[in-house]
Parts: structure tokens; C-alpha cells; sequence
């Protein structure tokens, strides 16, 4: 199957800057309350409903994933960059990291207790959006959970300079309502939203929006 020109395009940057990305966001939930209380009520969702395995879809260097861990999930990473995994794996040598797209996941069909997708689908265009969602509900247990964080706009655009060099990377901000009426279609039921502003003394230059979904069991 030849891949998406998206993917590839989204793969180069991060694989240029793996390593000082991951030194610039290494704590970055130490400065993010709002992000460590919804993926604690993610973990304690997950749990009552019977625990299973956790994706941690567009894992980067880990600190998610790690995070998870440390809330008592089994829980694994996926990145599309090879050198991101690279990074991960080296990070956190105790925990699994792979390459993969969120498009076509690894694992069999209802295995998974959750899935976590930290501003993973910004890079997605809106048109793949439902495949991706469709994944999702195909990977998920009946009651398992899913947590969407993304950038909230209206608009997309291209990043062209990081960490000092140049890159091209495709970005998009939507709209809390917009997307869950894409999750209701792929079969998922939003269950809490939330939209914060941009936390200070971060990069943040727009509100995040938060969805924590189910699959109805």
C-alpha cells in the first residue's frame, strides 16, 4: 500500500529534531494540571472498565506514555518518526515503543482498553479524519475510552522553522463540536469536553480542546 504524501511529510520534521524536542518537552505536564487531571481520569476510566492495553498514538518521545505508566496502565507508544521511537525507547527502556501510523494500528480489533492521541491529529487533514476515527473504534474494546487533545481554531497552516532549522510541516485547529460529530459517525460517544486556554510560560499560542470518548459497550 503506498503511504500518504501527509505522513511522510510529517515524518521528516520530527525526525530532524527528535532529539531536541524531546529535551525541550521532557516535563512538559509538570506545567500542565489540566493535562495530568484528564489523563488521570482517563487511567481511572480505563481501569473500571477492565483495564486493557493503552496506545499512546503519536507517543514522540514518550513522557505520555511514561506518564501512563506511572498511573498504572499498561501502556505502549506509537510514532510514526523512527527517530522519535529511537529517543522514546532510550528514555524509557522499561516501557514498549514502535513505528506505525494511526491510519493502520498493530493490534488486533477490540484489544485495547484505551487510546491517547495528544495533539497527534493536528498533523491529519480533515479529510482522513474519519479513517482515523474509524481505527480507533476498530481498535477499542466495547467500553473502552479514548482522549483527544488538539489545538482549537479554525484555521490550518505550515510550520516552517523549528529548533533552528528549516522544515515544512502541515498543521490544523479545529473545533471541539466539529469533531465530535465525527467521532459520533465513527461510532464513538464524547463524554466530557473541555477547552482551556494557553497555559503561560509555554508555546501554547491557542485554547486546547479535550474530548474523552467511549466506545459504547
Amino acid at each position: 500500500m503506498t503511504e500518504p504524501g501527509f505522513q511522510r511529510d510529517t515524518r521528516a520534521p520530527y525526525d530532524a529534531v527528535a532529539v531536541d524536542y524531546a529535551a525541550l518537552f521532557h516535563d512538559e505536564l509538570a506545567s500542565k494540571p489540566l493535562d495530568r487531571a484528564m489523563l488521570a481520569a482517563f487511567a481511572e476510566l480505563v481501569k473500571a472498565a477492565g483495564g486493557g492495553p493503552v496506545a499512546d498514538v503519536g507517543s514522540g518521545p514518550g513522557r505520555v506514555t511514561a506518564h501512563l505508566d506511572g498511573l498504572g496502565l499498561t501502556a505502549f507508544g506509537v510514532d510514526l518518526s523512527p527517530e522519535m521511537v529511537a529517543v522514546a525507547r532510550a528514555a524509557h527502556p522499561g516501557l514498549r515503543f514502535e513505528e506505525g501510523s494511526m491510519l493502520a494500528l498493530d493490534v488486533d480489533d477490540g484489544s485495547l482498553g484505551g487510546v491517547v492521541a495528544m495533539y497527534s491529529i493536528i498533523h491529519i487533514p480533515d479529510e482522513r479524519l474519519p479513517e482515523v476515527f474509524a481505527e480507533f473504534h476498530r481498535v477499542l474494546a466495547p467500553g473502552g475510552h479514548l482522549l483527544l487533545v488538539f489545538q482549537v481554531g479554525d484555521e490550518s497552516g505550515r510550520r516552517t522553522e523549528g529548533f533552528g532549522r528549516p522544515m515544512s510541516l502541515v498543521f490544523h485547529r479545529r473545533q471541539p463540536d466539529r469533531v465530535a460529530e465525527l467521532l459520533a459517525k465513527a461510532g464513538l460517544e464524547v463524554r466530557a469536553s473541555l477547552v482551556r486556554e494557553p497555559e503561560e510560560g509555554t508555546v501554547e499560542k491557542t485554547p486546547q480542546g479535550y474530548l474523552l470518548v467511549r466506545k459504547p459497550g
